[in-house]
């Protein structure tokens, strides 16, 4: 058991001394956005009367890696599979390189693999959240378009 700042957690992660799913990576991105707890606490009750969105991440799964779409994104499917009842694959033969060169419009988490993530968001979060920063695991730069 350790307690870390989201930033700490992070750079833990980069090393390979911890692991968390790619959902735990984006909210700690989004942390990454407070400095203190107090600020956490007073931007969550500010915004808790705008609501919120169901999210369902969609994979894609590229020649080298994994991108998961979330709401937003240029490739995200206008109706995704909440329930996982209809078993849409999407898949390509391109390289994630390739497919974000491509894109214009990101709202996604990029998975080269296990401690090689990286998060790029560069729409309008809804409701009043906040967008994660975008943290980047590899030495990769998909930002010319950002």
């Amino acid at each position: 058991l350790q307690w870390s700042s989201p930033p700490e957690a992070i750079e833990c992660f980069k090393s390979q001394e911890i692991w968390f799913p790619p959902p735990q990576f984006y909210e700690f991105c989004r942390l990454c956005n407070f400095s203190s707890l107090s600020q956490l606490q007073q931007f969550s009750s500010e915004r808790a009367l705008e609501g919120c969105e169901r999210w369902m991440p969609v994979l894609l799964a590229a020649s080298d890696g994994y991108i998961q779409l979330l709401p937003g994104d240029e490739l995200y499917p206008e109706d995704p599979d909440y329930t996982g009842e209809k078993k849409i694959t999407m898949s390509t033969d391109k390289k994630v390189e390739d497919l974000m060169k491509e894109g214009s419009t990101f709202h996604r988490i990029v998975i080269k693999n296990i401690h090689n993530v990286a998060v790029y968001v560069n729409i309008q979060a809804k409701y009043k959240h906040m967008n994660p920063l975008m943290i980047n695991c590899d030495s990769s730069d998909y930002n010319s378009k950002l």
